[in-house]
C-alpha cells in the first residue's frame, strides 16, 4: 500500500502559525483554511510524531515540552527554507502583493505620496494599503507590515524605527481670537481640548512647570476623533486645542494655519514611528525587505 504523501514544510508552517496566533481559528483565518482543517492537520502531525504538541485542556492553547522543542526547530527549518529560496532567486526582482497597514496621518502625508516612487522602482510588486489608527493583528489581517506611532508593546513582531518627532500643542488663529490664548497649562481648564477616541499611553496633555516638574492636564472637551488626521482637521476648523506630532502639523504652522502654544512648558517628549513586521532575523520576503529599505531611505519625520 502506497504511503500517503506528506507535506512536512506545510505542516510545520501551520503548527508555527497556530503557536504564534494562539488558536486554531486565528491560524485558520491567517492561512485561509477552515478551523477543522487546521485541527485535523495538527492531530495528524501529532499522531505521526507520536507526541502531544499542544494542550487543549484550557481555552488558550499551551505548548507541551515536545511542542516547544518542535516549534523552535520549526522556526529554524522555515528560516532555512526561506533562505534557500532567496538564494535561488537572488537575481530576480522582488515581486508579489505587499499588504501595508499604516496609522492615518503617516499614510496620508508620507506613505501615499511615496508609493508611486516605490512602485516605479519595483514594478513587479503590487501594494494593498489600509489606513487606520486602530492597532491590528498582522496575522489575522494578513498584513506584511504595519506602521505604528508611539511606544511599542511587547510582542513577537520585529520593529524598524523610521524616525521620531517632537510633540506640539496647537490651535487655529480663529479659535484663539474667540477664546483667548492660554499662557500656562492651568489655563487650559477654561478651553476646549480635543480628545482621541482610543486609549493613549498618557491620559492627558503632559507639560512641565516652571521648576521642571511633570504636569498632566486632563483632556476635557466636546469633541472626540478617531485618528490623528481627523484631529488635525478638527483643530484647523477652530474647534479646540490639540496635541499632535510636530511633523504632522509643521506645514500648517509654517503657513499660519495653526499656532504652537505653551512651548515654554513643553516636556520635550518625542513620538516614534516604527514599521513592524513578522520575521526571523534577516529571513524576510524580498518584497518586505525592499519596502522596509525604501521607507528607511525616503521617510523624514
Amino acid at each position: 500500500m502506497a504511503r500517503p504523501e506528506i507535506n512536512r514544510s506545510g505542516e510545520i508552517e501551520v503548527f508555527v502559525r497556530v503557536v504564534e496566533t494562539g488558536s486554531f481559528s486565528a491560524a485558520a483565518r491567517a492561512l485561509r483554511m477552515t478551523p477543522s482543517a487546521v485541527s485535523k492537520l495538527i492531530a495528524r502531525l501529532e499522531a505521526r510524531l507520536g507526541a502531544r504538541l499542544v494542550s487543549r485542556s484550557t481555552r488558550k492553547l499551551q505548548l507541551t515540552p515536545e511542542g516547544t522543542s518542535f516549534y523552535d526547530s520549526g522556526l529554524r527549518i522555515l528560516a532555512d527554507l526561506d533562505a534557500a529560496e532567496r538564494e535561488a532567486a537572488a537575481g530576480a526582482a522582488p515581486r508579489g502583493r505587499l499588504r501595508v497597514n499604516s496609522y492615518v496621518p503617516f499614510g496620508q502625508h508620507r506613505l501615499m505620496p511615496l508609493l508611486p516612487r516605490f512602485l516605479e522602482r519595483y514594478p513587479e510588486i503590487s501594494v494593498e494599503a489600509v489606513l487606520t489608527d486602530s492597532v491590528i493583528d498582522l496575522m489575522e489581517e494578513r498584513a506584511d507590515i504595519a506602521i505604528r506611532a508611539g511606544p511599542l508593546r511587547e510582542s513577537r513582531l520585529v520593529a524598524r524605527k523610521l524616525g521620531q518627532s517632537p510633540m506640539v500643542v496647537v490651535a487655529a488663529p480663529a479659535y484663539l481670537e474667540a477664546r483667548g490664548t492660554p499662557q500656562t497649562p492651568a489655563e487650559l481648564a477654561r478651553h476646549n481640548l480635543l480628545a482621541f477616541g482610543f486609549v493613549r499611553l498618557v491620559d492627558g496633555m503632559p507639560f512641565v512647570d516652571a521648576k521642571g516638574t511633570p504636569v498632566v492636564v486632563p483632556i476635557v472637551g466636546n469633541s472626540t476623533v478617531s485618528d490623528g488626521e481627523a484631529m488635525r482637521l478638527t483643530t484647523l476648523a477652530g474647534a479646540g486645542i490639540a496635541r499632535l506630532a510636530r511633523w504632522h502639523v509643521e506645514p500648517d504652522i509654517a503657513a499660519g494655519r495653526l499656532v504652537p502654544l505653551l512651548e515654554a512648558f513643553n516636556p520635550g517628549d518625542e513620538e516614534p514611528t516604527h514599521a513592524v513586521y513578522v520575521g526571523q532575523g534577516k529571513h524576510l520576503p524580498a518584497r518586505v525587505r525592499a519596502f522596509l529599505d525604501f521607507l528607511a531611505e525616503t521617510v523624514r519625520l
